[in-house]
């Protein structure tokens, strides 16, 4: 199932970092999220996009868990080239990341 399914999420940025939020729709559900999307998972999900360290704040009363991206922006909004400076659409690409069955049992 995709991520999308049994979450939901946001980001922000600045400068070269970009955050990304991944709140679960049903709490019950964040405990195998949590040891689903560690910051090692995240980080090869975006090769080639994040080059720095990702590092996973965790919110377990509210089912959420934010990563903070370092050299994430190509330089950041000022400095890319890229389509999509302030990174808004690495949320969608996150929750596109495909959860298998067993992570959530």
């Amino acid at each position: 199932m995709k991520l999308r399914d049994i979450a939901h999420s946001r980001t922000g940025d600045k400068g070269d970092i970009s955050n990304i939020s991944v709140i679960a729709f049903d709490r019950k559900n964040f405990p195998a999220l949590e040891a689903y999307l560690t910051p090692e998972r995240i980080k090869q999900h975006f090769a080639g996009i994040v080059n720095g360290k990702v590092v996973r704040y965790t919110i377990p009363t509210l089912g959420a868990m934010n990563f903070v991206m370092q050299e994430a922006l190509g330089g950041g909004v000022t400095r890319s080239l890229a389509l999509d400076a302030h990174g808004k659409c690495l949320a969608s690409a996150l929750l596109d990341m495909e959860i298998p069955d067993s992570a959530l049992r």
